[in-house]
Parts: structure tokens; sequence; C-alpha cells
């Protein structure tokens, strides 16, 4: 396993790359933010899987990240901003993580471990004293973990976060790329305008492609995963010579995702959903994660990038 530091564009990188299976993570230390998820190809060349793969510049037009961690919410706040046990908390799309300059990572043997904690965000961007651990590991399949842990240090207090990753995969076609599902029985959460409606879509899925059509995706749809069965999802682009597997068995929660120009689909592991039209608070969203005094949520989830 290698690991070096990268300075491109004005951005820190951290690199981590296993030349026994041919994997490389290149994550930023601009809200931890991966930038590139490739595998080597029999010519030695490398194959990027993220949407803008490697880039750190922004693009003339369309959506411009490549796999932004949301934290400690995600999606959109109601006109930006909630309660919170009756104290304001107010940001903008999914969370502080997203701006926050991160400290260099622990490196382990086969991860990058990064360190969320006080003072890197202020009591208005989340009140409590929550520390988040997230670590980057290449497995020995050169397969890609990722891991939360919330550790709630407040003595007496529950904690309640929501978080997840929202990657864009790159797609050479859309019109030839397919998402698959496992058999199983799915709830799609309505969310017109970005905002739960309450309104419930209940699909009983047979296994293959999905059953929502790819020309909506610009409205995304927030799918509630089966709570028994098999629980992954996967995205085949034959045009780009690519294939992405997600093990989701921790997780409760997918977003799927694209802007509408055809170059990527998000797939995103979330523990919790966005707010409702009728807004609650932050400790009574739907998919809120609670957290005991003293206590620490770990769950995390396996991407595996394949060449085909």
């Amino acid at each position: 396993m290698h690991y070096e530091t990268r300075q491109q564009d004005g951005h820190q990188l951290d690199l981590l790359q296993d030349d026994a299976t041919g994997a490389r993570l290149l994550v930023s230390r601009t809200g931890a933010e991966p930038i590139s998820l490739a595998r080597r190809r029999p010519d030695g060349s490398w194959l990027g899987f993220l949407h803008r793969d490697g880039l750190t510049t922004a693009p003339a037009a369309g959506w411009g990240n490549h796999a932004t961690v949301m934290g400690y919410y995600l999606h959109r706040l109601k006109n930006g901003v909630t309660k919170y046990r009756g104290q304001e908390l107010k940001d903008g799309n999914h969370g502080f993580m997203r701006r926050k300059r991160l400290p260099a990572p622990r490196v382990e043997e086969n991860a990058l471990v990064y360190l969320v904690e006080r003072p890197l965000f202020s009591v208005h961007e989340y009140p409590l004293d929550v520390a988040l651990t997230l670590t980057y590991a290449l497995e020995e399949d050169g397969s890609w973990r990722t891991t939360f842990a919330f550790e709630n240090r407040e003595p007496e207090l529950d904690a309640h976060v929501s978080f997840g990753l929202h990657p864009g995969f790159a797609v050479a076609d859309l019109d030839q790329a397919r998402i698959l599902l496992p058999a199983g029985e799915y709830r799609h959460h309505l969310a017109p305008g970005d905002f739960l409606s309450g309104e419930m879509r209940d699909v009983l899925h047979r296994g293959g492609e999905a059953e929502f059509p790819k020309e909506t995706l610009p409205g995304s749809y927030l799918i509630e995963l089966p709570a028994i069965g098999e629980k992954w999802a996967a995205l085949e682009d034959p045009a780009g010579g690519r294939r992405l597997t997600l093990d989701l068995a921790q997780c409760p929660y997918l977003t799927l995702w694209s802007d509408g120009r055809g170059e990527f689909v998000c797939l995103e592991p979330c523990w919790g959903l966005p707010d409702h039209h009728e807004q609650r608070p932050f400790e009574d969203k739907l998919g809120i994660q609670t957290i005991a005094p003293g206590h620490t949520l770990e769950r995390s989830f396996v991407t595996k990038a394949e060449l085909i």
C-alpha cells in the first residue's frame, strides 16, 4: 500500500494506492471529499469511476462535485434553518462538513482516517459536542469501505445526526447505463421541491433494473431499503467499461439522482432523510439517528469498482 500527499489547484490531496489490487483513492482535505476512485487497466492505465474523476477545477456548467460527505445532516433544511431542542441550527445544503479544511488524516496500513471535532465547527453549525471519525479503507479485493463513527461526547444528552455520502459515478452513456437493485419491498418517499410531502409509494421489485425512470432522475428518488433480504445497489456502464456495486447492509436509505446532463448517476447511501415541507424539529426528522451520551454510532458501506 502506497500513501502520498499532493497539491493540485490549491487543494491538499491524500492518495492511497494498492498496487497489488490496482485500486487507487484520492481524497481532498476540503470536506474529506473523495475526488478519484480508480482501477488499473491491463495496459497499466487508470480508469476513473467518479464524476470528473481527479479534477479539482470548477466545471463551466453542471454539478461540480465528486463525492460530497453529508453530515451532521443531509439533503436540505427548509429555508436553510431548523430548531434543534429549541436552538437555531442554520446551514447550507448537506451541512457544514463540505466547507471545512480538515487536518491531515491518520494513515493506517490500508486506510485514511479523518477526524472532525471542535473547534473545527461552531455551536451554530451543530450545537452538541459530537466528533466524527471518517475512515476510507482499501480492502484486500480492491473494494473501498467508507466508515462513519459519530462519538457523542455529551455527558447527559442524546445526540441526533443524519449523514451519508453523495458520490456521482461517471457514465459514458446514460441511455445504456443500468441501475440494478435486488428483489425486495422498497418504499419511495416523495419529495417534490426537495422536501418530503409525507406521501410514500411501496414498490415490490422483482430484481434487476430499478423501477425508477432515468429520465426523471433530476427530481431524485429517496428510497427506503428493504427491512429484510439483500441490500445492495449496482450501476453498470457498458459504454465506459465500468461496474460499481454498493454493499448497503448497514444502510437504511438510498438516494438516486442525476442532473439531466447524462454524465453521471449518484447512488447515495443515507442515514436519514430531508426535512418535510411542514418542518419538524431536527431531533424528530424522519430517519434521524440517535446516539446515547458517551456512546458511538458506527456505520459503513462498501463500494466495489470493477472493469468490464
